[in-house]
């Protein structure tokens, strides 16, 4: 199952069972005043709101986080564009005859880094992509390294090594966040079992006020979900909605400029 089709069942999941909720914790509260139990509402009130408070909070640094990593992923597109074109434009340093190959090494590597991302969600195709831009790491690196050993000088060495080296660090950074900078899953876990606690809670309260419409609890229960989902959206910008394909328009630009 895909990354795309899970955040989409998770949050319909999420939907209907706070709607569970929301009818259990009513039909407690309507069998409670049925009852006539003596509550302490105002003390109950204060509970509620902790909890609304905290759910509320939750969801917000959730949501910020994932923002600002989608913003982060979208500055590493440009700044890997920018590692690439360097060392790309470096080699004019060596002697003519080194030239041709790297920048031919240089083309197909850029290609394999544009395919990994935009094969994205199907994580065969794009983990093979990426096996190739590693492979070709691996040769760019040593023919990089003769050809400034022939070259003999010193600057060009220094200049065209570490800009090679600045682009391979680019390009693990870039690959590590797309893998693993994402928020722990206990974080979600609690999200959801929030979100299913403050539903009873609100739930318990309505057997209180049985006028409470049917629009409100679709509603309270719709604007979790959505915005749960669009959280797991954000998180992975290449498998649903929400994408930053745009951001790889550098990647492309640059390699229209490579003749």
């Amino acid at each position: 199952m895909g990354i795309a089709s899970l955040a989409m069942l998770s949050s319909l999941g999420l939907f209907l069972g706070m709607l569970l909720a929301i009818e259990f914790g009513r039909r407690l509260g309507l069998k409670s005043r049925a009852d006539d139990q003596k509550t302490d509402n105002t003390a109950a009130g204060l509970i509620d709101g902790a909890i609304f408070g905290l759910m509320g909070l939750l969801i917000a640094f959730t949501f910020s986080g994932a923002a600002s990593r989608l913003d982060h992923r979208r500055d590493l597109v440009i700044n890997e564009a920018n590692a690439i074109g360097t060392a790309y434009l470096r080699l004019n340093l060596l002697p003519a005859e080194s030239q041709p190959p790297l920048r031919d090494l240089f083309r197909q590597y850029l290609d394999a880094r544009l395919d990994a991302f935009q094969k994205l969600p199907d994580m065969a195709a794009a983990e093979a992509s990426l096996l190739r831009a590693n492979q070709l790491q691996n040769q760019i690196w040593p023919m990089a390294v003769q050809s400034c050993q022939a070259s003999g000088s010193v600057p060009t060495t220094t200049l065209l090594l570490s800009a090679l080296n600045e682009m391979f660090d680019m390009a693990t950074l870039r690959t590590a966040t797309a893998r693993v900078m994402h928020p722990p899953m206990v974080i979600f876990v609690m999200l959801f079992a929030l979100a299913l606690l403050s539903s009873f809670l609100a739930g318990y309260s309505m057997g209180n006020n049985p006028e409470t419409t049917r629009f409100h609890v679709f509603g309270f229960a719709a604007i979790i979900a959505v915005t749960v989902y669009v959280i797991l959206d954000i998180e992975y910008p290449r498998a649903g909605l929400i994408r930053v394909d745009a951001v790889d328009r550098v990647l492309i630009e640059l390699r229209g400029s490579m003749r």
